[in-house]
C-alpha cells in the first residue's frame, strides 16, 4: 500500500508541475542559502588553516609585560639568552630570534617607496623562503659579516628602479634612526595569498636585510620569536618555554606573555565557525517560510481533492492510508526542493570559488543533513493538511462539488 501512496503522490506532483515548483521555491532558496553560507564558512576556515600551515603552527612570540609600564633589563632579551633558551629545550625549538621589522621609506633618486623591512638572523630560510627571481637570498655569510645587502620585492624594484631586475643597484633608507645605503643582491616575487598578507599585516611590500643592520649586537630586544617542533605537544612545550623564561628573567609566570600561531588559528577558527553557524541559522529561517508555503498549498490540494478522498475511503482506504498519501506528497515536494537547492548552493560556491581562484569546501555531511532536514520540514508542515484530509467523512466528501 505504501508504494501505491507514493505513486499517487508523484502523480499529483506531476499533474501540477508549476504549482509544485513554486511551492518548492521557498525550500530551494532556503537550502541553497544554507549550503552556500556554511560552505563559505568551511572554505574560509580551511584557507586560514592552510595559511597558518605555511606560517608554521609552531611559531610564537614571547614577551614580558611590565605592570608599571617601565621596562628594564629584566623585561628585555639578549642574544645570549635566546641561545640559552634554545639549548635548554633539547632541540624542540627549531628557531629562536628577534626577527626585527619596521616600516621604512626607501629612496632611489626622487622616487620613494614605503616597505616593511625585516632583519634576518642565521638560517633565514627557516622563517622566510621567498621565491627569488633575480640574484639570490641572504645567506649566513652576509648576516655574520654584517654586509649592507638587501633583498627586495619585484613590485618595489619596478616602482623605484623602473625594472624588476635591480640586482647590483643601490638604494637609501633609514633603519632604526640610522641612515643606510644598501646594495640589492636579490629580487623576489611575493607569492603570499591576499589572506596571508592580511594575517601578517602585509599592506606594504617586503624587503629583507641582515639582522645586524637593524639591531646592535649587544642591544636587548623587547620580545623573542621562536618556532616549536610541531611533532611535540605544543601546548605543553609552550608552557615549558614560558616557565623557563620566567625563571631566567626572575619574573612571575603570569607576566610572561605569548602569542602563538596555534592559538591565533584556534581563535579565528572559532570566530568563523560561530559566524557561519549564526548566519546559517538566519538563512534557515527561510526554510520555515518554505514549510508554511508547503502547508498552505497542501491545504488547497486537500480541498481540491475532497471527492478523491471520499472515493478512496469508499473503496476501503483507511484513515492512515490517506494521511500517509498526503504526508508523502508534502515530503516529496520538500525533499525535491532540498535536492535542487543543494545543487544550486554547491553551484553558487563552486562558481564563486572559480572566479576568485579558491578551492571551495563542501562537506558531504552538510549536504546530507540539508536534504534530510528539508524532507523533515515537509513532514512537519504537511502533518496538519494530512490529518485534515484523513479525518474527512467519506459520505460528505463524496457529496462535495
Amino acid at each position: 500500500m505504501i508504494f501505491e501512496n507514493i505513486k499517487l503522490a508523484m502523480f499529483s506532483i506531476r499533474a501540477n508541475k508549476m504549482r509544485s515548483f513554486l511551492t518548492m521555491l521557498g525550500m530551494i532558496i532556503g537550502i541553497s542559502s544554507v549550503i552556500a553560507i556554511v560552505s563559505l564558512g568551511d572554505t574560509m576556515r580551511s584557507m586560514v588553516a592552510g595559511e597558518f600551515e605555511t606560517f608554521g603552527k609552531g611559531l610564537a612570540f614571547a614577551y614580558i609585560m611590565s605592570e608599571d609600564g617601565v621596562y628594564t633589563e629584566d623585561h628585555l632579551f639578549t642574544k645570549d639568552e635566546a641561545e640559552k633558551l634554545k639549548e635548554a629545550m633539547d632541540g624542540h625549538i627549531t628557531y629562536v630570534g628577534f626577527s626585527p621589522s619596521e616600516r621604512v621609506d626607501i629612496k632611489v633618486g626622487r622616487k620613494i617607496e614605503t616597505v616593511k623591512i625585516s632583519g634576518l638572523a642565521e638560517n633565514p630560510t627557516e622563517m622566510k623562503d621567498p621565491k627569488i627571481i633575480y640574484g639570490r637570498m641572504l645567506n649566513d655569510k652576509d648576516i655574520i659579516g654584517k654586509r649592507k645587502f638587501v633583498v627586495i620585492e619585484n613590485t618595489t624594484a619596478l616602482s623605484v628602479f623602473g625594472q624588476e631586475d635591480a640586482v647590483g643597484k643601490t638604494l637609501k633608507t633609514t633603519i632604526n634612526r640610522q641612515a643606510e645605503e644598501l646594495l640589492v643582491i636579490g629580487v623576489f616575487q611575493n607569492t603570499d595569498s591576499a589572506l596571508k598578507k592580511l594575517l601578517s599585516g602585509g599592506a606594504f611590500a617586503e624587503a629583507f636585510v641582515p639582522e645586524s643592520i637593524m639591531i646592535k649586537a649587544d642591544e636587548p630586544q623587547w620580545g623573542l620569536y621562536f618556532c616549536m617542533d610541531e611533532n611535540q605537544d605544543m601546548t605543553q612545550l609552550q608552557n615549558r618555554i614560558l616557565s623557563y623564561i620566567a625563571r631566567m628573567k626572575n619574573q612571575d609566570i603570569e607576566s610572561v606573555m605569548c602569542d602563538s600561531a596555534q592559538e591565533e588559528m584556534s581563535s579565528i577558527d572559532g570566530v568563523l565557525g560561530s559566524l557561519s553557524a549564526v548566519v546559517g541559522a538566519i538563512a534557515a529561517i527561510s526554510l520555515v517560510v518554505g514549510g508554511i508555503g508547503i502547508m498552505n498549498i497542501m491545504l488547497v490540494s486537500v480541498t481540491e481533492r475532497t471527492r478523491e478522498i471520499g472515493i478512496r475511503k469508499a473503496l476501503g482506504a483507511k484513515t492512515r492510508d490517506i494521511m500517509i498519501q498526503f504526508l508523502i506528497e508534502a515530503a516529496a515536494i520538500s525533499a525535491a526542493g532540498g535536492i535542487i537547492g543543494t545543487i544550486l548552493g554547491i553551484s553558487i560556491v563552486g562558481i564563486g570559488g572559480m572566479l576568485v581562484g579558491v578551492g571551495v569546501v563542501v562537506k558531504p555531511t552538510v549536504v546530507m543533513i540539508a536534504v534530510a532536514f528539508s524532507a523533515m520540514v515537509g513532514l512537519g508542515f504537511g502533518m496538519y493538511p494530512a490529518r485534515k484530509a484523513a479525518q474527512k467523512d467519506p459520505v460528505e466528501a463524496l457529496r462535495y462539488e
